[in-house]
């Protein structure tokens, strides 16, 4: 039976638990086997204790049941009378409800009948209590009622007064004159005194007690001095720091506390603290930060980071203060203590911004010692570069020396980004200085100074300088072009100008006329500076491809196309050509970049191809020269394929097709000509170089090829 009531109860478990211990027993008692009859019978037998234990707890839950319905009949018995009582209490609060309803209808009956009767009578009373005042002032001499002699009843007295000041405003001069002379004193006094005792419990920290006087001064014409005491007491002290600005928001918070609980305009108030701390403490400040103009750059920087931009700040933090209704109060302030300085700030900037860009320019040409020169430009000096270049060529040496300045450019980035970056504060400086009707126009003014020291004083200057250092053309010695190196510093340069144009200077001017102008400045000046770009390039590969034929015509013998078999090889002044050109080549490319390298490789590609084809025509050639003009011109194609520029590499395939018109065999020059590399050419390039083979007239190649010239 214990085992039946474990919990949790597990039946196979105990079934389980059960067999083992029959099938135990019967081996005990010496059988050695299993016995089923006892293990039925022990079954049988835990069958009927379970039935027995069943009718047991059958029993026993039924008896519970039955409890269970009895205390339930119980409780429901005991709710009904819960519900009646409610029910009686319900009504009997109902009932007093109304009573007291009907005693509250005459009580305030009563009390409005009261009223009218004591009213008048308290006014009466009042008025009484004034006249005998009023007639205590009548009387000369002292006034001794203790109202006004006790300083513990100065709130009573001050009540007096200041009735007694408002009736007297309305009584005629004359024989009432002492009287109102009186009044006034006293009125005077008590205001005075009542100030005192304001300041007093502002020392003690008595805010109720300021409470009170500030409502009774609140009737009194010196209300505002009650203000100004506050104002005065709260900031005795507070700024002894050297950062004035930090002090204030901390000293405001404190304060407004304050004010809150004594006054009953708070905001009108924490206006008047505010203005008191404008005008009394920062303008005071400030003045004295900004009375010392020597430096324009430094007097620069403390009115826009030090101390505008900081007020401004200042502004935005205290906007969370109520000051009244005008939301433009604060900048209002903010603004009357900087509009002296605001009013001539483009000025001072554009002055401050010159000086330093004509220093950091300075200072860059005096590291260079360099002496900057007054340059001559357009018609006149082209034509007298021209004139020294024929004169130099025809009379067979260099009339005049370009001076190159050993490679300077007179370029430098680190320069164009100090320039930048100078104009870029002082576009932030006018971003936030500057009236935003004045914005647009100041902006300009900053833009127009930086387009003169970068871009004419710099840029142009050494563009100038660069294109005077540009060796003349068909000049014999080796030609130093510098000038790649200034396009490539210009493009630099100019690429940090559009940056500085898109990030600083068009949100200051966008949707205003402005915006154009400085687009056409901007745009006015950089066509400027692209066609002496262009022409400076133009000159440059005007001077590489006149090297190249004046070399070649210097250096390139007869010998090198020999009429006797030896080693094909490329000549040496073809070798110092493709050298010279592929130094070119890298030069170019690290200059320029995307749809300008492509330019400029076909350019030169094509004046190159012009002046070796040239030159080949200057000579007569056998089979074995013909060898070695191949493998000049083999050279020449390795050179151009580095320009990467398929009508270059073209035009010299089609040149190799026709040097090869120099070495085949006389039977087979028609079918050559009409191939494919030779067949669009004109006819008559195709007879100048078949004239170029040494056996023309001898084998009457005139003759045999009469058709093709048709």
């Amino acid at each position: 039976m214990k085992e039946l009531e474990q919990e949790p109860f597990d039946p196979e478990e105990f079934v389980e638990r059960l067999a083992w211990r029959t099938v135990a027993d019967s081996r005990g008692e010496g059988t050695g086997h299993f016995d089923p009859l006892l293990l039925h019978e022990t079954f049988l037998q835990a069958i009927k204790d379970l039935q027995l234990l069943q009718e047991r707890q059958q029993k026993k839950c039924e008896r519970l049941e039955m409890m269970c319905r009895e205390e339930e009949n119980g409780h429901w018995q005991q709710i009904s009378q819960l519900q009646d009582r409610n029910k009686a209490s319900v009504s009997m609060f109902q009932e007093l409800d109304e009573r007291i309803n009907y005693v509250a209808t005459k009580v305030i009956h009563l009390g409005d009948q009261l009223e009218s009767v004591n009213t008048p009578r308290a006014r009466a009373v009042e008025a009484q209590k004034l006249m005998n005042h009023f007639a205590e002032f009548l009387n000369h001499g002292p006034l001794l009622a203790e109202v006004f002699t006790d300083k513990s009843q100065i709130d009573e007295a001050a009540d007096i007064i200041q009735k007694l000041h408002l009736i007297a405003q309305e009584l005629p001069s004359g024989k009432f004159e002492i009287a109102k002379k009186k009044i006034a004193s006293k009125y005077d006094e008590i205001e005075r005194s009542l100030i005192e005792e304001f300041v007093k419990a502002h020392r003690s920290n008595d805010k109720g007690r300021m409470k009170e006087i500030a409502s009774i001064l609140s009737h009194f014409k010196g209300y505002p001095q009650c203000i100004d005491a506050f104002i005065e007491q709260s900031q005795m002290g507070a700024f002894t720091g050297k950062d004035i600005f930090r002090d204030v928001i901390p000293l405001c918070e404190k304060n407004f506390t304050i004010m809150t609980e004594v006054f009953s305009n708070p905001d009108q108030v924490m206006a008047k603290f505010v203005l008191n701390i404008y005008h009394l403490k920062l303008q005071k400040y400030i003045v004295a930060s900004l009375s010392d103009r020597s430096d324009t750059d430094r007097y620069l920087k403390k009115l826009w980071i030090m101390l505008y931009k900081i007020t401004v700040k200042l502004s935005n933090d205290l906007l969370h203060f109520q000051m009244g209704n005008d939301n433009t109060y604060l900048s209002k302030l903010t603004m009357n203590i900087f509009q002296k300085y605001l009013d001539s700030y483009i000025s001072v900037e554009t002055k401050c911004l010159k000086e330093k860009n004509a220093a950091v320019l300075q200072k860059y040409y005096d590291s260079k010692n360099h002496q900057k020169k007054q340059l001559q430009t357009g018609g006149f000096h082209d034509l007298r570069r021209d004139l020294q270049a024929v004169i130099g060529t025809r009379a067979n040496f260099n009339i005049a020396q370009i001076e190159n300045y050993g490679g300077e450019t007179f370029l430098s980035e680190e320069v164009a980004i100090a320039l930048l970056q100078e104009s870029k504060l002082a576009f932030r400086r006018c971003e936030m200085l500057s009236r935003q009707s004045d914005m647009p126009g100041n902006a300009l003014q900053v833009f127009e100074i930086l387009l003169h020291f970068l871009m004419a004083e710099h840029l142009d200057y050494a563009l100038e300088l660069g294109l005077q250092s540009v060796p003349i053309p068909e000049n014999k010695t080796h030609p130093q072009i510098y000038f790649f190196d200034v396009v490539r510093q210009c493009n630099a340069i100019i690429h940090l100008l559009e940056k500085q144009f898109i990030d600083s200077l068009v949100p200051l001017v966008i949707s205003t006329p402005k915006h154009g102008d400085c687009l056409q400045k901007k745009k006015y000046l950089l066509e400027q500076i692209e066609l002496k770009l262009d022409t400076g390039l133009d000159r440059s590969i005007n001077a590489i491809v006149g090297w190249v034929k004046i070399y070649l015509q210097t250096e390139q013998k007869k010998t090198d196309f020999p009429e006797t078999d030896l080693d094909t090889l490329a000549s040496p002044a073809c070798l110092a050509v493709v050298q010279y050109v592929g130094s070119m080549v890298e030069r170019i490319r690290d200059s320029l970049d995307g749809k300008n390298v492509e330019a400029l490789m076909m350019e030169l590609g094509v004046r190159f191809h012009r002046v070796i084809y040239e030159h080949l025509q200057q000579f007569q050639y056998n089979s074995a020269g013909a060898m070695c003009a191949i493998c000049d011109v083999n050279e020449y194609r390795k050179c151009v394929k580095e320009f990467k520029i398929p009508l270059v590499n073209t035009l010299f395939d089609t040149l190799h097709a026709l040097c090869n018109l120099l070495l085949v065999k006389p039977e087979n020059l028609k079918q050559v000509c009409t191939g494919d590399q030779l067949a669009g050419l004109d006819r008559s390039i195709l007879l100048n170089f078949i004239q170029l083979r040494s056996d023309y007239k001898t084998q009457k190649l005139a003759v045999s090829l009469k058709g093709l010239a048709t």
